[in-house]
């Protein structure tokens, strides 16, 4: 087998592979739709839960996630942006720097249960919070946290280095620098990490299941300090915890469907100012 032959059967292996995935996301997608549609009305997104959650709507519950997410991008996002600012931008390379670096890397691959516990020790009991939209919020900041500070610091990375020389040739301080000539053109990079993080804040089950998801709440939150029912939770009770689960089939389809609704369009949103910021800030 010559060097062509070679080339074009990886080609083909790794095209191959790509559609194997798309169809397989696509026919699961499209279960999901199908099975899920003739659920969705507007009774079932706008009233409250009525026995356990089997009938009635899901209105607390995604109003439950938006909370959540809220919550753990008011605290993620400032916290990630500025911890990639020092570590560009202000840190010098050192042995301390690459302990943090390398922390941050294996925090990204901690398993989402494990963020759990640590937000019941730290948040429910410690800081006595108990379980609360606070606690649950905060602990899936910490999940998301890696991700967002690792999206900003490439991010960061990528602005020309000539924008940061020619403002401080001007006189610039290094911190006005940073926040009119760097950090504008670094808001897209930065955007990318906020939409992998929504996405992952709004989907997780574990980190709430410890912290603050109540399997059964018919209704609203009114206080950061309240627990609350979350469409990812919902679906996991009304798949496991159901004796009768043929019966509550319709419920499992049409959350599912919902929460799948939920991410695209905090995703599509995310995208959108993305893709604003991009045009206004271009070199």
């Amino acid at each position: 087998m010559n060097a062509r032959t070679r080339e074009t059967a990886a080609f083909w292996a790794m095209r191959l592979t790509a559609y194997s995935v798309v169809v397989i996301v696509g026919y699961i997608v499209v279960d999901i739709v199908v099975r899920g549609a003739g659920t969705i009305s507007i009774p079932f997104l706008t009233e409250p839960m009525r026995k356990s959650g089997l009938e009635g709507g899901i209105l607390p519950a995604i109003a439950g996630t938006f909370w959540l997410v809220a919550c753990a991008i008011a605290a993620a996002l400032p916290l990630g942006v500025a911890c990639a600012i020092y570590l560009t931008e202000y840190a010098r390379p050192s042995r301390f720097t690459d302990m943090v670096r390398l922390a941050i890397t294996t925090l990204a691959g901690v398993p989402s249960i494990v963020f759990g516990l640590f937000g019941l020790g730290l948040f429910v009991y410690q800081l006595k919070f108990g379980q609360s939209i606070l606690a649950g919020g905060l602990t899936l900041a910490c999940l998301i946290l890696p991700t967002i500070i690792v999206a900003s610091e490439e991010a960061l990375r990528a602005v020309p280095a000539d924008f940061r020389a020619g403002s401080m040739a001007l006189g610039a301080t290094k911190w006005y620098t940073i926040r009119t000539n760097v950090l504008p053109y670094a808001l897209p990079g930065i955007m990318t990490g906020s939409i992998l993080g929504v996405g992952r804040a709004a989907g997780e089950t574990a980190p709430i299941l410890l912290t603050v998801a109540a399997a059964y709440l018919p209704f609203l939150p009114n206080s950061p300090m309240d627990k609350v029912a979350a469409l990812p939770y919902h679906l996991y009770y009304l798949a496991t915890q159901v004796p009768d689960m043929k019966a509550a089939e319709p419920m499992q389809y049409g959350t599912a469907l919902v929460l799948i609704a939920l991410v695209l369009g905090m995703n599509l949103g995310a995208m959108l100012i993305r893709a604003y910021f991009s045009r206004k800030h271009r070199w």
